[in-house]
């Protein structure tokens, strides 16, 4: 295709490989995942093209680097849709120039290491994919893939994202945001709502947290759940239809790549088990939807990508309804999932970007607007 030959060709003009920093982990409960997304990323980045500097942050925040982050990796393959994470005691620190261009470095057995060109954080969740990070890497003049501080900080918080949406034209389903400390009556939010609901936290992926309350009891036991992973949490109309997702990807002009459909097969919503243990779901690529349908599927999720502002890629989650026949946004990803069998890589497939050049493609747009 025309685009990976562009690639092929920009990355041949380059006089030296790409100082690429992989961040990875993290303090959120999506700890887990962002490893197994971090595996795909390293193994399928091009070895000719980028040095790549692993970075692994511990659920204890702390930060290891190359051979340790490796280590780090390596220990915690098998904890994908399982609890916990073993931890290495061993930390390193990154440092700072003190000169004019400030920048990343690997401090190690006090030599200072080559520069690093471009950052691909890959951490999901609070402290990676909420505009933390993306602002100390913008204190430090550091480019770096996906998007950035607000349009990160919007797409974390479901409520404020669905906002957004709502802005652009985008159908949200109905919602009750309650906080820790503040007093609410649940039987008033079941009454405006109506059995069943479901119930998050405001600013968690992964569906990490997430329950269907079918039963005021049950609700009960959600709000708990998922108040155990924060301060916020959104109860929203259950929604009975079918589940989608559509990957965009770019910057000045948006294009959707393609829309897929998620079919639970050990669940009756896509929860956690379903997303990552094996057998739990299938994804069908591209959906079996109308031409219109499709159309529509594409316009709602380029229009919430623009109004939330994102760069690069993310991915829109869309739920339709059997009972009129709509499509509602959940929740958008901005830093989607990038194993092998993940949805975002899937979409570029069928469009004809293999899985490096479609990391190809996420890096060489960053490394174009560092230079601007």
């Amino acid at each position: 295709m025309a685009g990976a030959q562009r690639l092929k060709f920009n990355f041949a003009i380059m006089n030296k490989k790409i100082n690429l920093a992989v961040i990875f982990g993290g303090k959120s409960g999506e700890h887990e995942v962002s490893l197994s997304s971090a595996r795909g990323v390293m193994k399928n980045l091009d070895k000719e093209k980028y040095n790549i500097v692993p970075i692994a942050i511990t659920k204890g925040g702390n930060w290891l680097i190359g051979e340790k982050a490796d280590e780090y990796l390596k220990m915690n393959e098998d904890k994908i849709g399982k609890e916990g994470a073993i931890s290495l005691e061993d930390s390193q620190k990154l440092v700072t120039t003190k000169g004019k261009e400030r920048n990343f470095f690997n401090y190690a057995e006090g030599e200072l290491k080559e520069k690093i060109d471009l950052v691909f954080p890959i951490l999901h969740g609070p402290y990676g994919e909420d505009g933390r990070l993306q602002g100390m890497l913008d204190m430090l003049g550091v480019p770096y893939v996906f998007s950035g501080v607000l349009a990160h900080a919007i797409g974390m918080n479901k409520p404020k994202a669905k906002i957004i949406a709502a802005t652009a034209g985008v159908p949200v389903a109905k919602d009750i945001v309650i906080k820790k400390k503040e007093k609410f009556d649940l039987d008033e939010i079941i009454e405006k709502l109506s059995l069943p609901l479901i119930v998050k936290p405001a600013e968690l992926g992964s569906s990490v947290g997430v329950s269907l309350a079918k039963t005021k009891k049950d609700v009960e036991k959600a709000i708990r759940e998922a108040f155990s992973y924060g301060d916020e949490i959104i109860l929203e109309q259950y929604i009975k239809g079918r589940e989608f997702t559509v990957t965009v990807m770019g910057d000045e002009n948006p294009q959707a790549l393609a829309v897929t459909e998620i079919i639970p097969l050990i669940s009756e919503f896509y929860d956690y088990k379903a997303k990552y243990e094996e057998g739990g779901s299938k994804h069908v690529c591209p959906a079996k939807v109308s031409k219109e349908d499709e159309e529509k599927l594409k316009k709602y999720a380029v229009a919430t990508f623009e109004a939330i502002g994102c760069q690069d890629l993310a991915r829109v989650d869309f739920l339709w309804s059997e009972s009129d026949n709509e499509y509602y946004f959940t929740d958008i990803n901005t830093i989607p999932g990038m194993t092998p069998t993940s949805l975002a890589p899937e979409a570029a497939a069928l469009v004809g970007m293999n899985f490096s050049q479609f990391l190809d493609k996420l890096i060489e747009r960053a490394m174009r607007r560092s230079k601007k």
